[in-house]
């Protein structure tokens, strides 16, 4: 479907981010399209689907909240992609100024105690 990975962090001009700081964008990524997806989806289903799906999130059942939203909602995928693409174009908007700010709070941590030469 679609990968969160340094591609993708390239393709949105946040490449050059620290390793550290990859990592917590890729997260926050991932956590923010989840959360638009759910609620896209949460607008679409009834109170019922929706008590159904909570059950599996709930009980941390990944493989069988998948499977009900295949089930239920064969379209998801469309859903993800879409909101996927919208965020996407959010963050490169903002690439720039999440770069600057990176270099920013580098530039201000002490630097590296090195140990005393043997």
């Amino acid at each position: 479907m679609f990968k969160l990975d340094d591609n993708l962090l390239r393709e949105l001009g946040l490449g050059d981010l620290p390793a550290q700081e990859k990592n917590t964008m890729l997260r926050h990524i991932y956590e923010t399209l989840e959360m638009r997806v759910g609620m896209k989806l949460a607008e679409q289903m009834t109170n019922e689907q929706l008590d159904e799906f909570e059950g599996y999130i709930d009980k941390n059942d990944e493989a069988g909240a998948l499977k009900w939203l295949e089930t239920n909602f064969p379209n998801y995928k469309d859903v993800v992609a879409s909101e996927l693409e919208s965020l996407k174009n959010e963050i490169k908007s903002s690439a720039s100024q999440i770069l600057e700010a990176s270099q920013a709070a580098m530039q201000q941590q002490p630097p590296q105690q090195q140990p005393p030469a043997a």
